[in-house]
């Protein structure tokens, strides 16, 4: 068998176990773990960006390398933002010598052992979902075979972090509607509310509160009360009669 039909059939691997992977925890996971095996690095780590555009650290092989990216997260600055503005793959062949960064970038992966590293924006519709990162203690580790690797992992994973975000969000979605649609029947019955005016009541709960609608549904359900702040004169509950 070539290298090319083994590569293709451990890509084949992969995506089959992508697929079967539950949720965005899992799947970067899954990729971490790949990576290790895919591009002989000896550490690999997944950052994803949230909703808010804000990096989060998701899936390390070393735990060293979480203050690495916090500190990088906190100035933002260094090779993972780079990689995620200019939304290219960046290699870095040996630390030691590289001066993009604050100096300071460099004495922490120098104290970490790490010698070379590669970023590679995990792209969907050419928005970055996450940033893929390989890391090598030893200097020019990463070849440009291992590149094309890297490139093609990547392709892979951001389709399946981007449908796992995407089946977490429906999940997400349901849950509250289920918490919600809980929420209003309790309401209901207490103070013999039509579906409307319950709905109304939770509403208005979350925005006197300034917490999300399923949050309010949610400590309804625990704890049989509505949040202890209470709504203006105007939009309290009806009392049940009698």
């Amino acid at each position: 068998m070539s290298q090319t039909d083994s590569s293709a059939e451990a890509f084949g691997r992969l995506a089959a176990e992508l697929q079967a992977a539950e949720g965005v925890e899992l799947t970067v996971e899954t990729v971490v773990q790949y990576a290790l095996q895919a591009v002989w690095c000896d550490y690999a780590a997944v950052v994803l960006i949230t909703k808010g555009r804000r990096p989060q650290i998701m899936a390390l092989t070393d735990p060293r390398l979480a203050d690495l990216y916090r500190h990088q997260i906190d100035a933002g600055a260094g090779p993972m933002i780079t990689a995620l503005e200019e939304r290219s793959a960046l290699l870095i062949p040996d630390v030691e010598t590289e001066t993009r960064w604050a100096p300071q970038w460099r004495e922490q992966m120098l104290e970490a052992g790490i010698r070379s590293a590669m970023h590679l924006p995990l792209l969907v519709a050419g928005r970055p979902e996450a940033v893929l990162a390989l890391y090598s203690t030893k200097p020019d580790a990463f070849s440009a075979d291992d590149l094309d690797v890297a490139h093609i992992l990547a392709q892979h994973s951001s389709a399946a972090i981007a449908s796992a975000r995407h089946v977490d969000t429906l999940t997400e979605a349901i849950d509250a509607r289920r918490l919600v649609g809980q929420a209003m029947g309790m309401l209901m019955e207490r103070y013999r509310l039509d579906e409307m005016r319950a709905f109304e009541v939770l509403r208005r709960y979350s925005m006197d509160n300034n917490c999300k609608l399923r949050d309010v549904a949610q400590e309804l359900i625990d704890t049989r009360e509505l949040p202890s702040s209470p709504p203006r004169a105007d939009q309290r509950a009806p009392r049940s009669a009698g």
